[in-house]
């Protein structure tokens, strides 16, 4: 559905930390890594991680969350979004999807002030790499002062009025999972405009290790630090960024126009006041037409062995967060991400996706129709 692709540049990196026996979790990679994507976003400072997850818990770690402690954090999205939240004992609000970009409904987060009006934080996730309506999310939190945590891992390279998703918030995170428009093949970033929040992060994420000689240790560290290695894979991958973008988009635009013509087919929308990296390109079906998902996911798989994925299931769906308050966009209570979900799917999304192959997606789909 959105497999690695991989350039010269990456080898050539990950070559140089062994010729120079630089394999451990520091390195020339990982400082390199952190200012080339500091300098590409815009974002201050950065501090490279074992994962997105990671730098989200880092987040919250610098906002001293605490048990009992309220966090916003948007509910139509990868559980990733959320379990950090529950590792420092806090509480998660779930806030609803809203329509337009299917990301945090500002509507259902206005209504979540009323009854927990000091929250710690807002996490906001922009989902397949779409923005969020951060005028307005932005708005509300500086209104209530409450500091933004920008889940980014899926919006790399995504602009909301020419400035990078990520660089919006208090804090923002990035994610180089194997599926994502670049890959470390495992790691994330945090990053904030405050120098001493990036500092602190590195500081807590490589065992709170303090300056002495011998191994001393004033507060709890986690083992989050990125290798030289994987970040070698970053650099290489980072340089192909714009090219990757550009051919996510053309396969947005591909399906967008090979469907215009079904009118129970809806694409994923974008946001007027952004540009998306199209991290990968969705679908809701109307529930009336006799198609569902599953039929479309099981013959994709079953004529062309292609991948592909239902939309996230919200968390106020999941087992685990059954229990977690949930403010949907609707004030009849009818929840926007549900209906994403179970009319949703993501389709194969892989910049290697030859034409052809894309010509065969399209055709298959369309003869369920």
């Amino acid at each position: 559905m959105s497999s690695p692709t991989m350039h010269g540049e990456e080898q050539a990196f990950v070559q140089e930390a062994f010729d120079t026996n630089w394999i451990a979790p520091l390195g020339p990679n990982v400082n390199a890594f952190e200012k080339e994507m500091a300098d590409y976003t815009g974002c201050g400072h950065a501090a490279a991680l074992s994962s997105g997850t990671a730098a989200i818990h880092m987040a919250l770690r610098l906002l001293e969350v605490k048990q009992g402690d309220v966090v916003f954090v948007s509910d139509l999205t990868f559980s990733a979004s959320c379990n950090p939240i529950v590792y420092e004992n806090g509480t998660p609000v779930l806030i609803d999807a809203e329509p337009d970009t299917w990301d945090m409904s500002p509507q259902a987060l206005k209504r979540a002030y009323e009854k927990y009006p000091n929250p710690k934080a807002v996490i906001c996730v922009h989902l397949y790499g779409t923005p969020a309506k951060l005028d307005e999310i932005m708005e509300i939190c500086q209104a209530h002062g409450t500091p933004l945590i920008e889940d980014a891992a899926e919006s790399l390279g995504s602009t909301y009025r020419g400035k990078y998703t990520g660089t919006f918030g208090k804090y923002g995170i990035y994610s180089f999972n194997g599926n994502k428009i670049i890959t470390t093949s495992g790691g994330g970033m945090f990053v904030s405009a405050e120098e001493e929040a990036a500092k602190k992060v590195t500081f807590l994420a490589t065992q709170a290790r303090d300056p002495a000689r011998y191994y001393q240790h004033s507060q709890i560290g986690y083992n989050y630090r990125m290798s030289n290695v994987t970040a070698g894979i970053g650099r290489g991958q980072l340089m192909h960024l714009e090219e990757h973008k550009a051919k996510k988009k053309a396969i947005y635009e591909y399906y967008r126009k090979a469907f215009a013509d079904i009118p129970a087919i809806q694409m994923n929308p974008m946001n007027a006041d952004g540009d998306a990296n199209n991290w990968l390109s969705c679908m809701t079906i109307s529930a009336d037409c006799g198609i569902t998902p599953d039929m479309i996911m099981d013959t994709l798989d079953e004529k062309l062995n292609a991948e592909t994925r239902p939309i996230w299931k919200p968390m106020h769906m999941q087992p685990v967060f059954a229990n977690c308050d949930f403010w949907p966009h609707d004030k009849d209570g009818k929840s926007v991400g549900e209906d994403i979900f179970a009319r949703g799917l993501c389709l194969p999304s892989d910049i290697k996706n030859t034409d052809e192959e894309m010509e065969q997606i399209v055709q298959t789909v369309k003869g369920l129709f």
